[in-house]
């Protein structure tokens, strides 16, 4: 699938690509000599989460960065944006995509909406530009600098769809100083994760960097349904993804261009029909990730391309600070699968066509595409850089986002798959906002901030099904249409206070007010309507406090923060199995509370290690609503006329505990140095659905991994070799579900094993 065109902007960016590379070689030869130094004590890690460069030890939010060997420990074993699901606290991440489409939840707060045009109530910050479509959200990650993950609500700087918080990432940026690196790991079945990067400057004010990945994986799952059978069929994929960047640093102005791309062809999930011991949650006995029974494996296929491009402007005015973030982002998707996971249908038993495994209601070969995508934001700011206790920010910020998605239906056992059904959505939205902030210094020791935000939200959607694939068996209309229109305004604020109780310890406490604007869904394809659901605005109002801490003279860091938070009006996704229904609706209250702890200790010259925990209590009020149930499962809610009631049940997918652990080993020997590296991450078990049962009920999920090395320098370069394991246990479990009409699961990563060998170059 060739979807991005040889527009001006893809032909300029190969052409300054070209140029760039061979300037950063030219210029290498003139580079001087790196200089490290041993920093001793736990290092200042500064972030940016409220916009300016700040130690994270002082900014009166809870906030968690993960950089470094974690980072890079992560992210092995050419693992997606995935790898950051319970390695940060309060902080969980899945998809019944794959390698694209991640959803996020932050304090139990999240949303499992499986729709294209979905919102989330975690926003994804990328570089400085809001990623609002769940497609975007599933870049690489690769040659970052940091992650910051910042607690919710983070509605007055931020903005749009953070009531539970931010991920923010921040690539490594351009130097005058020649660097790069080039990575290649290669593991279990037939993985390769290639990376590099280059950077250097090209004039005495302008300088560059190129980053690329590439990641392949063989098929590696057989197919073993009747007629259907055939080997290595699923689970393969080709990802790459580039980014280059040009900074060009004046006295009093900078100038950072960004461009990035993503082509990823591969398979979708892997979903496994009946997989579930009927009235638990266990697997069946002989279950395999390396088999499925799918009638449509052949047909397969998940293609996803996206392009961006952004440019951030700063006029240094002396006392003010003025920026400019313009940004573009287009997305282009075709995901087609086998989503009931199994091969024919019970109702096609009576025509001789075999069925299973177990009982399978009907057959479902659907995809999901987005033929066009087009994201535009700007932001405007003006920041104070004043010597006195007083400094503020003030700015405007536009979004604005065009997207169609088309919606297909195959039949899989009379027809080999020929098209059955059709829907085109068509969603436009439009949003901007007026923000400020001040700071005041009370004294030495105490500050105050106080946030304001004016946010104003409009989407205008419409659908039509041309052909449906409920026609011939249950009379549905092959066509139908609708259309809504939604807009809301709303006054986001916060307010936290800071002090320094010694050098060491900073206290703060911190309340804040947000929103998340109407959303619609669409599923018109299974429906005898228009298949149209909205969901209100959503508001929170959230209580934090923390405290900061650097102990053992710098060489340990404990900081630890409590919470409560009231959303009203939740927007929430009823997924409903034998009335194959996915509805938006309402809550009308939700609340949460926990607390979360991140610590840091260097035990001695060989030994560091980490430990962070969080605890999330969330209990859904609600006495009117009611959701449809799976069609054979065991459900533990009270049940009437196949609804089950939610009220007093926890958010889906929001663990009460999550636990992380790292500990790294290193001494010199020889001209190198010998490090081994573990990690381990504990999820408490999770419901996947509003309403409970028995078999969609995520037993807990208990992961480690190890890396071992080692490092040594050469004239110019520095070189390591690694061999690691991800999933060490091979812990085999379900980490989701779908109840159409059977049970069927996702289930985790098997065990990893893999080697690297990388060179960085200076």
């Amino acid at each position: 699938m060739k979807i991005f065109k040889q527009n001006a902007l893809t032909l300029c960016v190969q052409a300054s690509l070209f140029a760039s590379v061979a300037s950063v070689s030219t210029n290498a030869f003139a580079a001087d000599e790196a200089v490290k130094e041993k920093v001793v004590g736990i290092e200042v890690i500064e972030v940016t989460a409220r916009k300016r460069v700040e130690n994270a030890q002082e900014v009166p939010v809870a906030v968690t960065a993960l950089q470094g060997d974690n980072l890079n420990a992560y992210s092995s074993a050419a693992m997606d944006i995935r790898f950051l699901n319970a390695k940060i606290p309060s902080l969980s991440v899945e998809s019944s995509f794959g390698r694209t489409f991640p959803r996020f939840y932050m304090r139990g707060l999240g949303n499992s909406d499986f729709d294209l045009n979905a919102s989330q109530p975690v926003s994804l910050v990328v570089d400085e530009v809001v990623q609002e479509s769940p497609i975007l959200k599933g870049f690489p990650v690769f040659d970052i600098e940091r992650v910051e993950v910042l607690g919710g609500p983070q509605g007055t700087l931020f903005g749009r769809n953070t009531p539970a918080g931010l991920v923010k990432f921040d690539s490594v940026k351009p130097t005058q100083d020649f660097d790069g690196f080039a990575s290649l790991s290669y593991g279990s079945k037939n993985t390769t994760d290639l990376r590099a990067a280059v950077a250097g400057g090209l004039t005495d004010n302008l300088s560059a960097r190129i980053s690329v990945l590439r990641q392949d994986r063989d098929n590696y799952i057989d197919n073993k349904a009747p007629g259907f059978e055939q080997d290595d069929v699923l689970g393969g994929y080709t990802d790459q993804a580039l980014r280059l960047q040009f900074l060009y640093e004046g006295d009093e102005f900078n100038a950072l261009f960004n461009y990035h791309m993503r082509d990823l062809d591969g398979k979708p999930v892997t979903f496994y029909a009946n997989a579930f011991k009927p009235g638990t949650n266990s697997l069946v006995d002989g279950f395999s990730r390396d088999t499925v029974t799918h009638d449509s494996a052949a047909r397969a296929t998940q293609q996803v391309e996206t392009e961006g491009a952004s440019l951030k402007l700063e006029f240094d005015l002396g006392n003010y600070t003025i920026t400019s973030i313009t940004g573009y982002e287009s997305a282009e998707l075709f995901s087609r699968g086998d989503v009931d996971g199994g091969y024919g249908a019970n109702w096609a038993a009576g025509f001789g066509v075999p069925t299973g495994p177990g009982s399978i209601a009907f057959d479902s070969e659907t995809a999901d595409g987005i033929p066009d995508h087009q994201q535009i934001t700007q932001e405007l700011r003006l920041t104070s850089n004043f010597d006195g206790d007083f400094n503020y920010q003030a700015g405007f910020f536009y979004f604005k986002e065009d997207l169609k998605i088309d919606s297909f239906a195959y039949d899989p056992i009379f027809s080999g798959g020929a098209q059955t059904g059709y829907v085109r959505q068509n969603q436009d939205t439009t949003a901007w906002a007026i923000f400020s902030s001040f700071d005041y210094s009370l004294n030495e020791k105490s500050s105050v901030t106080i946030g304001l935000r004016y946010s104003d939200d409009e989407k205008d959607y419409s659908n039509e099904r041309t052909s449906s694939p409920l026609t011939a068996c249950c009379g549905a209309p092959a066509t139908a249409a609708g259309e809504v229109k939604t807009s809301d305004s709303h006054v986001s604020w916060d307010v936290s206070f800071s002090h320094k109780y010694t050098d060491d310890i900073n206290l703060y406490a911190r309340v804040a007010d947000t929103f998340r604007a109407p959303s619609i869904q669409g599923r018109s394809l299974f429906s005898f309507g228009d298949g149209i659901s909205v969901a209100d605005s959503e508001t929170i109002i959230s209580y934090e406090a923390g405290i900061k801490s650097d102990i053992l003279d710098s060489m340990g860091r404990v900081n630890a923060s409590v919470f409560y938070y009231t959303m009203d009006d939740q927007q929430l996704t009823s997924v409903g199995g034998g009335s194959n229904t996915a509805t938006l609706l309402n809550a009308d209250e939700t609340t949460g509370y926990g607390f979360e702890i991140d610590s840091q200790f260097i035990l001695n010259d060989y030994w560091m290690i980490t430990a962070n925990a969080s605890y999330n209590k969330t209990e859904i009020n609600e006495s009117v609503n009611r959701v449809p149930v799976c069609a054979n499962c065991v459900v533990t809610d009270p049940v009437s006329n196949g609804q089950a009631s939610f009220d007093g049940n926890s958010l889906p997918n929001a663990p009460e505990w999550i636990f992380n652990f790292t500990a790294r080993y290193a001494i010199e020997i020889g001209d190198g140095e010998f490090y081994a590296y573990t990690d381990w991450s504990y999820r408490d078990e999770i419901n996947y659905f509003l309403f409970t049962s028995e078999e969609f009920t995520g037993d807990s999920l208990f992961e480690g991994g190890i890396r071992t090395g080692y490092t040594w320098d050469g004239d110019d370069q520095d070189y390591e070799v690694a061999l690691f394991v991800r999933n060490i246990t091979d812990e085999q479990q379900a980490i989701g579900g779908i109840n159409f009409s059977n049970n069927t699961a996702i289930v985790n990563e098997e065990r990893f094993i893999g080697a690297e060998f990388k060179v960085n170059f200076f």
